[in-house]
């Protein structure tokens, strides 16, 4: 069947090689399929995203070859939509306002346990607040996220049976309560990337998410925002990260080369590409950059 795929940046600096194997995945299967590719701006971090950086990546992608469905979504546009996804879910008993410092968190946690993509599990203090407290606290403005009551959640029916389809793998089991109550909304941005990932995959109609497999674990706290707000689940297919001369992953925050250094350095969108190719097993690349 054809499949909607999606490339989803955040414009927190420039493409390097490892976005290109990323967006040439996804490209390359809906193409195959007769589907479609959907680029997609994270930038609900508006502290560190950049304007400049989001018209310097669509240079870059396409000087490569690639094309996209024009509007782009671009998540800092839409954070009325996350809001009211967030006041349904509070609505329904499943958010609680959290106060806590990062320095509380870990001051509560004495032995603290850790998510499967590493974060650490919170202790649930505002969890048990008592209610008087809260609602002054609330009253008084002060600064808070908005968590997902993880064991309410969980007794929704159906969530004891979520897996997630993983492209030639098949289903894989979910366990979304070894994240403990996560955070949908934080003090500082009010939405947070598993809440708004999920729901833009669901406006959007993505029917198969490629991305990097750090990203694999929190599937399952994927699958469980799908099923609670209804949303349709797409397939999966997590692909291994590009790493450097000495074994550590390309990252923009590392310094990693970038394509617009590649471009400056005389190289082809044939040439990126291939290298790109090369270190993932692509096996194709847009027809606008030439053929192999």
């Amino acid at each position: 069947m054809p499949e909607i795929t999606r490339f989803a940046p955040s414009p927190t600096g420039h493409l390097h090689l490892g976005h290109v194997a990323s967006a040439l995945r996804g490209w390359r299967m809906a193409v195959e399929s007769g589907g479609r590719f959907v680029l997609r701006i994270e930038d609900i971090d508006t502290v560190r995203c950049r304007p400049r950086f989001i018209t310097d990546l669509y240079a870059d992608l396409e000087w490569l070859g690639l094309s996209w469905p024009r509007p782009v979504r671009c998540q800092s546009r839409h954070m009325d939509g996350y809001r009211r996804v967030l006041d349904g879910l509070g609505a329904r008993g499943l958010l609680y306002p959290c106060f806590c410092t990062r320095r509380d968190v870990m001051e509560a946690a004495r032995a603290p346990h850790h998510a499967p993509d590493g974060t650490m599990v919170y202790p649930g203090t505002c969890r048990h607040m008592d209610p008087g407290r809260r609602a002054a606290l609330l009253a008084s403005g002060a600064p808070h996220a908005l968590r997902l009551d993880m064991a309410r959640a969980l007794a929704l029916p159906g969530t004891d049976a979520l897996t997630w389809d993983e492209l030639g793998q098949g289903p894989q089991p979910c366990r979304p309560g070894l994240f403990g109550d996560v955070v949908l909304a934080r003090k500082d941005v009010p939405a947070s990337y598993h809440l708004c990932v999920t729901h833009d995959d669901a406006l959007q109609g993505i029917t198969l998410v490629t991305r990097g497999a750090d990203l694999r674990p929190a599937t399952a706290l994927h699958r469980l925002l799908q099923h609670i707000m209804g949303w349709p689940a797409p397939r999966y297919s997590h692909h291994g990260l590009l790493c450097d001369g000495t074994g550590r992953r390309l990252a923009k925050r590392d310094g990693a080369v970038s394509i617009r250094a590649m471009r400056a350095a005389g190289m082809t969108p044939v040439q990126v590409c291939r290298a790109a190719m090369a270190a993932d097993h692509i096996s194709a690349v847009p027809s606008a950059t030439g053929s192999l």
